[in-house]
């Protein structure tokens, strides 16, 4: 038998970004498919970056990579409304980010899925893992 994780509350995250469902993330059994999920992870994690001054897509060094994520479902959602994304870093390595993501119906208590996605920050030309910056470390140390 597998073994289910427990529902983390939003007493667990420390940073929530909204997202509006879209009609075409609902598939054909009337609920979210299970990429848009994944999708809203790497956006929510990367708005947070973004916001904070230390991402910049285009020319920014050092970029994130991501080697593992994975999800777990309890709650199906579907279009229309809204999610709150919950962010929180579950460990800071010195190259890399593991973050801890909760995904909730707005208003909602309990997540309808988390999960965990893991950035390795590398060069951007090089692609080999770099120590994260000393500006990177506070705020992602501020999400723990």
């Amino acid at each position: 038998m597998v073994s289910r994780p427990e529902p983390r509350g939003r007493d667990n995250y420390r940073h929530f970004t909204t997202i509006t469902t879209r009609w075409s993330d609902n598939d054909a059994y009337g609920h979210v498919n299970n990429t848009i999920y994944y999708q809203w992870f790497d956006s929510a994690v990367n708005a947070v970056l973004v916001g904070a001054g230390l991402l910049d897509i285009t020319h920014g060094d050092p970029i994130g990579l991501v080697v593992e994520t994975g999800c777990t479902y309890f709650v199906p959602l579907s279009f229309p409304g809204d999610v709150e994304v919950g962010l929180a870093v579950d460990r800071l390595g010195g190259s890399s980010v593991t973050y801890r993501i909760g995904i909730f119906a707005a208003g909602a208590e309990a997540p309808a899925a988390q999960g965990h996605f893991t950035h390795v920050y590398v060069g951007r030309s090089s692609r080999r893992p770099v120590p994260l910056p000393a500006e990177w470390r506070t705020t992602l140390a501020a999400l723990t």
